[in-house]
């Protein structure tokens, strides 16, 4: 064995204690999100154990240790003269407010598919056959969005399409939009909302996340203006569209430069192809950060077997990067690849023939 340097080993070992510490307290935000322990403490009262339990309707033993492992992770805050626990509005805004752009409980069930879908990974990895979407334990198509919902909220009609050359006046006016890779239809129906005299059509393979995009649309009041249906990027209805949007799913696909194709035939001559992808350099090195962190992980794990279980299975991985990205675009046949704005957490280009 190398003899370590026990310094650089004593570094390590707690930076993994936090990371085990953060990996516990995953599961147990899942747990409080499921339960609506945080939900219930959503208006800041501070209560004791005995009375969230009540509120909630569960144990109040359970409720104590949850809120103990709550208050050491500094995801709930403790009194400890009156033995009180409360959310601060900070707290409130990322566990227990739906609405807020920074709610994040949605993103640990994504985590927790992860988890639940090791063995299939593994198994992917000896095999190289890749998982597809659908494969996944059904808290990932929940989970996926939860945590892009609060992003597209705070972003997609105040600054990413306002970024799009004349996108937004054709969207006032009246256009008909095709939002491909819809999921449960949270991007589908924000712009339904906002844009009440254009059409959108919202379009996925999967026909579970479409079912539940259907009943989200009603429950909003817009469903009258959605048109939901089973399609893949490949094979949906060409109908000369103003506007395809594909929000965080192009590198999820096997043949993206095939989507591509196809969006191409299905605009208008002066239609957009609007892309939104994860945050991204296009050197590794630069993206060994927190947040690249967290995109490669998911990308192992999703993203990278989607696309490897599909025909051509380009694999382009959630950090794909501008440089990657024009060249989807560029071998689909468009003449024009601008990055319009972006976030610390995605990219958005237009896209033109």
């Amino acid at each position: 064995m190398r003899e370590p340097d026990m310094q650089k080993l004593d570094a390590l070992v707690g930076r993994l204690v936090g990371d085990l510490g953060a990996a516990v307290s995953g599961v147990l935000v899942t747990l409080g999100d499921h339960l609506g322990l945080f939900k219930a403490m959503a208006d800041g009262t501070p209560m004791t154990s005995a009375e969230l339990a009540d509120k909630v309707g569960v144990k109040e033993r359970y409720v104590r240790e949850w809120l103990s492992a709550q208050a050491a992770a500094d995801y709930v805050s403790y009194d400890d003269k009156t033995e009180r626990f409360h959310l601060t509005p900070e707290q409130a805004m990322v566990f227990a407010e739906e609405n807020s752009p920074a709610f994040f409980t949605g993103a640990f069930d994504v985590v927790q598919s992860m988890w639940l879908d090791e063995p299939k990974i593994a198994n992917a990895f000896r095999t190289g056959s890749g998982l597809g979407w659908h494969e996944h334990s059904a808290c990932l198509f929940r989970g996926t969005e939860r945590f892009f919902r609060p992003g597209y909220n705070s972003h997609l009609v105040s600054e990413w399409i306002p970024a799009l050359k004349g996108l937004e006046e054709k969207l006032q006016a009246g256009a008909a939009v095709a939002d491909v890779g819809c999921g449960h239809g949270a991007s589908t129906i924000l712009m339904a909302e906002a844009y009440p005299n254009s059409t959108f059509f919202g379009f996925d393979y999967h026909l579970p996340s479409i079912e539940r995009a259907k009943a989200a649309a009603k429950e909003a009041g817009v469903d009258g203006r959605i048109t939901f249906e089973q399609a893949s990027a490949k094979d949906f209805p060409a109908a000369g569209y103003d506007l395809v949007t594909m929000f965080d799913c192009l590198h999820d696909m096997g043949d993206p430069v095939g989507a591509g194709k196809h969006v191409k035939d299905s605009l208008t001559d002066d239609g957009t192809w609007m892309i939104v992808e994860p945050f991204a350099h296009d050197c590794l090195k630069d993206n060994l950060n927190p947040v690249g962190r967290v995109f490669y992980g998911a990308s192992t794990m999703i993203c990278t077997p989607a696309s490897l279980s599909q025909e051509v299975g380009l694999g382009l991985g959630a950090q794909a990067g501008e440089l990657k990205l024009r060249k989807v675009a560029m071998d689909a046949g468009y003449s024009h690849f601008r990055k319009a704005t972006e976030t610390p957490f995605n990219m958005v280009f237009e896209v033109k023939a």
